[in-house]
C-alpha cells in the first residue's frame, strides 16, 4: 500500500494548477465572487460559472484549455453548516476546462495520472473508485484502458449533468476510500458504497463531458463544439492529504477554529459535540464573509449584502453559545488573510477595511441581540410550559423587524428546542421590502444555448478608431441575415450583422457605447447605418445595421462615425477614469469601480463604498476633477503586457476582459488604469465636470451621475436659469441676495406658523371647557365623547393630556375632521385600562370612518377617510361601554 503524501492547502491547489499548466492549459485567476455581467447569478457558485462565455459561444478564449482555483459561494443550504463534515457557504472549486479542444480519450488518462502518480498526488489506486453514466460506454473504455480495475468501475444513472438550457451531459465522479474507521454507517449498510450516503468513500472530482444543447424545446442536441468542465472540492482533497476527519480539522479552517477558543469562556475545540458546531459555524462564515466584503459586496437587507448579514448574525449569535460575549469577528480577518495569503494576497492587504466592515456591522448588532435573545428564549420557555410546538409568526417577526433576527435564524434556534415557527404568519407581517430581503437566493440559471453562427468565423477585423473616424474601401468579410451567412443582404432582412476588415467604429465594452454611423457605397449613397457594435467570439467588431439598399459579402464601403457623438463619449470616458482616482483619493483607496456607463450625453459611475458620501466628499471629488482638466493635463495611450503594466501602477478592472496585450491609458502622473476604450488627447478638452446626483443603488453599491463639456455648461445654465426665477419672485435685485431673503421668509413662517398654533390651542381648549362637562354614564365608567373643530391629532392629544391631568371622566372619546380625512383618539383612565383597553375600543370604532388603527392600554388613535361617519364613531363608543 502507498504511503500518503503530506501535502497543505497551498501545495495542493499549486500542484493542481501547475499539472494541467504542463499539459497546456492557462491558469485563470480565481474571479471576484460578485459576478461581473451575469444578472442571472447572486454569487459565483463554482468554477464554470465564470466561464459561461466561453462554453455558450459567445467568446472564444485565446486559450481553450484553462484550468483555475476559484472561490464559490453556496447559500442554498445554510443550516447544515457546521452540522455535516463538508458544508460550506464559501469553497475553493479546483478545475481544468476544455472549450471544443481535448475531450474523454484525453481528460482520463490526464484524471488517473494526476491522482495515481507519484510526481503528483499520488493516490493508491486501491483507494480510488469511479462512478459513469450506465449508457457512457466510451468513458467505460477509458477509464480500463489508464488502468482503473474493473470492480472500481461503478455505473450510476445519475451521472448526468443537467441545469437547465445549454450544454449538458453524463460525468464521472471519482471516489476515495477512507477505510471504515472513517465511515459513519456500518460495513453492510446499503449506503454503504461509492456514491452512496457515507464518510468512508469521498467524492473528490466530477468530470462533465458537455456534448449536448439542452433546447428550450427541452430535446437534447449535439453540441457544435464538445467541452469539458471539471470540479475538485479542494478542502476535500486537503482533509484526504491531512488525514482529517472532516475538512474543518484542516489548515483552512483549524488556525480560525484555535482563534474562537480562546474568545470563548473555557470552551476547547473536540471537547463537545455541540460546541464543535458552534466552532464550525464561525470559521466558515468568517470565510465567506471576510472574502464577499472584500470583493465589494456589503451587508444590507437585499440580495447578496442580505446573504453577508445573515452570515454575520448567525456567527454573532453563535458565539454567544460558545459565551463569547463581544465583538469578536473584526478580529478573525487577519487570521483569515494569513491562511489564505498563498493564492489571495489581497484580503491581507485589505484587511483593515474588511474588518472595519465587519466591526461596525457586529456592534450595530451586538446593540440588540441581547434582547432578542432574551425574547427568543422567554418564548421557547413558555411554548414548552404551555405545550406548544409553534412560535407564532408575529413574535419570529418582531426578531426580526426590532432585533434585527433573519427569520431563517429563528427558526434554527427554535429547531435545537424542538420547535418551528409559524412561517405563513411570518410572512403576512413582512413588509414588500422584507419579503424582497427574504427571497434573496442563488438563482443558478443554466448557460445560454450555444450558438456557432459566428464561432467558427476566425479572419480578423482591425480596429482603428483610436485614431481615425472613417475608413476608405473597408470590405465585408462576414455577412449574416436573420442568422444565416450570406452573400448578399437587402433591407427587408431584421437582423443584419457585419464584419468589416477593417473599421473605425468601437465595440461596446467596458462601459463605453457603441459607435454609430454610415455606410456609404462608391457613389457616395448611404446602404446603411451602423446602429450598434458589439464583439464577435473571436473578438472581431460585429457591426449590426439597418440597411436602405443591399450589401454584399466582399464589397467595399467607406464607413464613417458620428464624430460630433464620438467626442462626446470620449470627454465622459476620460472622465471616468478622472472621477474614479478623486474617489480613490478622497474617499479612501478601497473604494473600486462596481460598474459603470459612457453615453454621449452624460456618464455614469457605480463604486464600492461603505456609509455614505457627504456633500463636501462630493464637493472635493468635483473640484479635484476639474482641477485635472484645467491643468491641462495629456492623455497617452500604450500597448503592452500585463506584468509591465501592473510594474506602471495600472489599475485593473474586471480583470477578466483583458488578453495578454493590454491597452493602458495614462492621465499624467494622475492616474493610469487598464482600458480599450477611447479618450481625449489632453484633459482640457472636457471643459467642465459637474456631478448632477449622487445616491445609493444596492448593497453597499454608490452611483454617481455627471456630465462634461456643453452638457456641463447647459445642466449649469438651467440651474442659472432657475436661480434667477427665484429672484425674482423674491423681489431681489442680486442672486447674492436670495439666501438672505429665504431666510427672512422662513423665520416670518415660522412666527406665522407659532401664532396660529397659539390660536388653535385657545379655540381647542374653549371647545374642551364646553366638551369635558358633558359626561355621559355608562356600563363601563363615566364617558365624555365629542367631536371638535381642531387643526388634527396633536390637539386632540394635547386635550387628552389636559383631561388626564384633570380626571374628568374614565373614558374619552374625540374625534375631528379635515377635508376628507377624520381622526379619532380615546384615552383611558390608569383604573379602568385594566378592564378596557384604548387599542380595543378604537379597533371597534375606526370602521365607521373607513379607518384602522392601535395604541397603548391608555390611549390609541386612528386614521380613516369618511369624515360622514364621525358620528356613528362616537355612539358606537357609547354602545361598546353599555355591552
Amino acid at each position: 500500500m502507498k504511503k500518503l503524501k503530506k501535502l497543505n492547502s497551498a501545495q495542493v491547489r499549486r500542484m493542481y494548477l501547475d499539472f494541467f499548466i504542463q499539459h497546456g492549459h492557462k491558469e485563470m485567476p480565481s474571479r471576484s465572487l460578485v459576478p461581473v455581467d451575469d444578472p442571472t447569478l447572486l454569487w459565483i457558485n463554482s468554477g464554470v460559472a465564470t466561464m459561461k462565455k466561453y462554453f455558450d459561444g459567445k467568446v472564444v478564449p485565446d486559450n481553450p484549455r484553462m484550468t483555475s482555483s476559484q472561490k464559490s459561494i453556496r447559500t442554498n443550504d445554510i443550516e447544515n453548516v457546521g452540522k455535516t463534515a463538508r458544508h460550506h457557504t464559501m469553497f475553493e472549486m479546483l478545475g481544468n476546462f476544455s472549450v471544443g479542444d481535448y475531450f474523454k480519450k484525453e481528460v482520463i488518462p490526464w484524471a488517473w495520472e494526476l491522482l495515481t502518480s507519484d510526481e503528483w498526488f499520488g493516490f493508491d489506486p486501491e483507494k480510488l473508485y469511479v462512478t459513469y453514466y450506465p449508457k457512457d460506454h466510451d468513458a467505460y473504455n477509458y477509464w480500463r484502458a489508464a488502468g482503473v480495475p474493473e470492480n472500481h468501475l461503478i455505473q450510476n444513472k445519475d451521472n448526468f449533468w443537467d441545469i437547465g438550457q445549454g450544454p449538458s451531459g453524463p460525468d464521472t465522479e471519482i471516489f476515495y476510500d477512507r477505510g471504515q474507521e472513517m465511515n459513519n454507517v456500518a460495513e453492510d449498510d446499503p449506503e454503504n458504497y461509492p456514491g452512496g450516503e457515507n464518510e468512508r468513500y469521498l467524492e473528490i472530482w466530477n468530470i462533465v463531458f458537455s456534448q449536448f444543447n439542452h433546447t428550450p424545446e427541452d430535446t437534447y442536441e449535439p453540441l457544435p463544439h464538445k467541452n469539458i468542465d471539471t470540479g475538485m472540492g479542494l478542502e476535500r482533497v486537503v482533509s484526504i492529504f491531512e488525514n482529517a476527519p472532516t475538512n474543518f480539522e484542516t489548515d483552512l479552517f483549524m488556525p480560525l477554529i484555535k482563534q474562537t477558543e480562546t474568545f470563548s469562556q473555557n470552551k476547547q475545540y473536540g471537547q463537545n459535540a455541540a460546541d464543535d458546531v458552534q466552532f464550525k459555524i464561525i470559521a466558515d462564515h468568517i470565510r465567506t464573509i471576510t472574502f464577499a466584503i472584500g470583493d465589494g459586496a456589503l451587508p444590507s437587507n437585499m440580495g447578496r449584502g442580505y446573504v453577508i448579514r445573515r452570515l454575520l448574525r448567525r456567527a454573532v449569535v453563535t458565539g454567544k453559545k460558545l459565551g463569547i460575549d463581544e465583538p469578536f469577528l473584526a478580529k478573525m480577518v487577519p487570521t483569515v488573510g494569513e491562511i489564505m495569503k498563498d493564492y489571495y494576497p489581497d484580503v491581507l492587504e485589505n484587511a483593515d477595511y474588511i474588518a472595519s466592515v465587519i466591526k461596525s456591522e457586529e456592534e450595530r448588532f451586538s446593540t440588540t441581540l441581547n434582547g432578542g435573545l432574551n425574547l427568543l428564549n422567554n418564548v421557547i420557555d413558555d411554548a414548552k410550559q404551555n405545550g406548544t410546538n409553534e412560535i407564532d409568526g408575529k413574535t419570529a417577526f418582531k426578531l426580526y423587524d426590532t432585533y434585527g433576527f433573519p427569520i431563517e435564524l429563528t427558526k434554527e434556534y427554535a429547531s435545537d428546542e424542538g420547535l418551528t415557527v409559524d412561517q405563513s404568519g411570518f410572512e403576512a407581517a413582512m413588509t414588500e421590502q422584507q419579503n424582497r430581503a427574504r427571497n434573496a437566493r442563488d438563482i443558478d440559471n443554466g448557460m445560454g444555448v450555444q450558438t456557432d453562427v459566428w464561432t467558427d468565423f476566425t479572419e480578423p477585423s482591425k480596429y482603428v478608431g483610436y485614431h481615425q473616424l472613417s475608413v476608405e474601401n473597408a470590405k465585408i468579410i462576414g455577412l449574416t441575415a436573420d442568422g444565416q451567412h450570406v452573400q448578399e443582404a437587402d433591407p427587408q432582412a431584421d437582423d443584419i450583422e457585419v464584419i468589416f476588415d477593417v473599421t473605425p467604429f468601437y465595440a461596446e465594452m467596458g462601459g463605453q457605447v457603441a459607435d454609430t454611423g454610415d455606410i456609404i457605397d462608391n457613389y457616395g449613397h448611404q446602404v446603411g447605418r451602423v446602429v450598434d457594435v458589439q464583439h464577435a467570439p473571436h473578438q472581431q467588431n460585429l457591426h449590426r445595421v439597418k440597411l436602405t439598399a443591399p450589401i454584399k459579402l466582399g464589397a467595399k464601403y467607406r464607413l464613417v462615425v458620428d464624430r460630433i457623438r464620438h467626442l462626446k463619449i470620449e470627454k465622459n470616458h476620460t472622465a471616468t477614469h478622472l472621477l474614479d482616482q478623486a474617489l480613490r483619493n478622497v474617499l479612501g483607496g478601497h473604494t473600486q469601480q462596481a460598474g459603470s456607463l459612457v453615453e454621449e450625453h452624460y456618464l455614469r459611475f457605480d463604486f464600492n463604498h461603505f456609509g455614505q458620501v457627504t456633500a463636501e466628499d462630493l464637493k472635493a471629488v468635483e473640484k479635484m476633477v476639474n482641477d485635472q482638466i484645467w491643468k491641462e493635463i495629456p492623455v497617452t495611450t500604450v500597448e503592452t503586457d500585463i506584468d509591465s503594466a501592473k510594474e506602471m501602477g495600472a489599475i485593473a478592472l474586471f480583470s477578466d476582459k483583458y488578453g495578454d496585450k493590454v491597452r493602458v491609458v495614462k492621465i499624467g502622473d494622475y492616474n493610469t488604469e487598464f482600458c480599450g476604450g477611447d479618450h481625449v488627447q489632453n484633459t482640457n478638452e472636457l471643459g467642465l465636470f459637474k456631478i448632477v446626483s449622487e445616491a445609493g443603488v444596492g448593497a453597499g453599491i454608490r452611483r454617481i451621475e455627471a456630465v462634461t463639456g456643453s452638457d456641463a455648461f447647459k445642466f449649469m445654465q438651467e440651474r442659472t436659469d432657475l436661480l434667477d426665477t427665484v429672484a425674482n419672485e423674491l423681489k431681489v435685485s442680486q442672486e447674492k441676495e436670495v439666501p438672505h431673503r429665504v431666510q427672512e421668509l422662513q423665520t416670518q413662517l415660522k412666527d406665522l406658523e407659532k401664532d396660529n398654533a397659539n390660536l388653535q390651542a385657545k379655540i381647542a381648549a374653549q371647545q374642551a371647557s364646553q366638551v369635558f362637562d358633558d359626561v355621559q354614564d355608562t356600563k363601563q365608567g363615566r364617558l365624555i365623547a365629542a367631536e371638535l373643530n381642531v387643526a388634527g391629532m396633536g390637539q386632540l392629544r394635547q386635550l387628552a393630556d389636559q383631561w388626564r391631568a384633570k380626571g374628568q371622566s374614565d373614558f374619552l372619546v374625540l374625534a375631528t375632521a379635515n377635508g376628507d380625512k377624520a381622526n379619532l383618539l380615546v384615552a383611558v383612565s390608569d383604573t379602568k385600562a385594566k378592564k378596557v383597553k384604548a387599542g380595543d375600543l378604537i379597533k371597534a370604532i375606526a370602521p365607521a370612518i373607513n379607518g384602522g388603527g392601535g395604541g397603548r392600554p391608555t390611549l390609541a388613535q386612528a386614521g380613516g377617510k369618511n369624515p360622514a361617519g364621525i358620528k356613528q364613531a362616537l355612539q358606537q363608543a357609547n354602545d361598546y361601554l353599555n355591552q
